[in-house]
């Protein structure tokens, strides 16, 4: 009975996984409409969405550290419960890096001739790949570690 809970725990949390895919391309879409509205730049729109993208992230991560107590708690796999404490960590820096690319981006469309902004949006891209990259090893680590209970 213990393995077939894990497994459904880890359903879900493949599923917020979906939804947090999901949100991350609604925030890019309304970003880049965001500065395509430019040079009058539709602020409230874009606070609007942000503030929409915030309560979807934070309620996928609630979610997620529900699971991550079940299994600690309940179901003895601290093992797992380690790789998702992990997983949020990286997903955190994940959107903050996000949100702050955005702002670069935003900087250089302004200010084009500041090379300045350019390399911080080369820094910040660099950054961003190497916490997906990350992500994904801990996902990895996590289906490995999770095959024993099949």
């Amino acid at each position: 009975m213990t393995g077939e809970a894990v497994q459904a725990l880890l359903r879900r949390l493949r599923a917020l996984q979906g939804e947090r895919a999901e949100a991350y391309r609604l925030f890019e879409e309304g970003h880049r409409a965001y500065l395509s509205s430019a040079p009058h730049y539709d602020f409230p729109r874009y606070r609007q969405l942000v503030h929409e993208i915030t309560l979807a992230f934070s309620g996928i991560s609630r979610e997620v550290l529900c699971i991550v107590g079940r299994l600690r708690d309940e179901l003895a796999r601290p093992d797992l419960a380690q790789h998702l404490a992990r997983l949020q960590e990286r997903e955190q820096e994940k959107l903050q890096l996000t949100a702050q690319l955005q702002l670069a981006r935003q900087r250089v469309q302004d200010q084009p001739d500041m090379d300045a902004h350019q390399q911080e949006v080369r820094e910040l891209k660099h950054k961003l790949i190497k916490t997906i990259e990350a992500i994904s090893e801990i996902l990895q680590d996590l289906k490995y570690d999770s095959e024993e209970v099949e």
